[in-house]
């Protein structure tokens, strides 16, 4: 796994040393910063379920300013920390262990607003329309701001949920979908 482009284009990034989490294919990650970006002129970033934090990371890479990464597992957080480290992205960055409705909630809490939220939660054991009404809910989506979910290929995601229209939907290989709202 790898950054794709951007400021630490071509370095490697640890993935999570456990079955439980699943990389974003490089095909699959170049193809979703192509059709939000390629590039930011800043910016915020919401990695909910972050695994190794390579959505947030790509991100950060290609000129979004900061990040914050959310994951549950401890070696998932463990690996976010690493990755950071290594790319010297810790004044860029934070990092929590919890679930994604806690975080959502802390950080409407906090007022945060983001313009880049990934969504990347155990193929079928998340609703994807509870999750983006909760950011709506918690009003954590910035006004131009895209949500970006991945997701198995045979799901079905609403074609819109509250304000939340998709803006593209495909398919990678025989069972991973990007659908992405704005």
């Amino acid at each position: 796994m790898r950054v794709i482009a951007g400021d630490f284009k071509g370095r490697q990034l640890k993935s999570v040393p456990t079955h439980q989490t699943r990389p974003t294919t490089d095909k699959v990650k170049e193809a979703v910063f192509h059709k939000i970006g390629p590039f930011f002129d800043g910016g915020k970033a919401l990695d909910l379920f972050a695994g190794s934090g390579g959505l947030g990371i790509e991100a950060l890479s290609r000129g979004v300013s900061s990040c914050i990464f959310v994951d549950q597992q401890q070696k998932a957080i463990q690996t976010i920390y690493e990755n950071i480290h290594t790319l010297d992205l810790t004044d860029r960055t934070e990092v929590f262990r919890t679930d994604a409705k806690r975080a959502m909630k802390a950080a409407g809490k906090r007022g945060l607003t983001f313009d880049y939220i990934f969504l990347d939660p155990p193929y079928k054991k998340f609703s994807y329309k509870e999750l983006m009404e909760a950011l709506l809910d918690y009003e954590l989506l910035a006004e131009q701001g895209v949500i970006i979910c991945e997701h198995d290929a045979s799901e079905e995601i609403p074609a819109s949920i509250g304000r939340l229209d998709q803006m593209d939907s495909d398919v990678y290989g025989s069972n991973i979908g990007v659908t992405i709202f704005k």
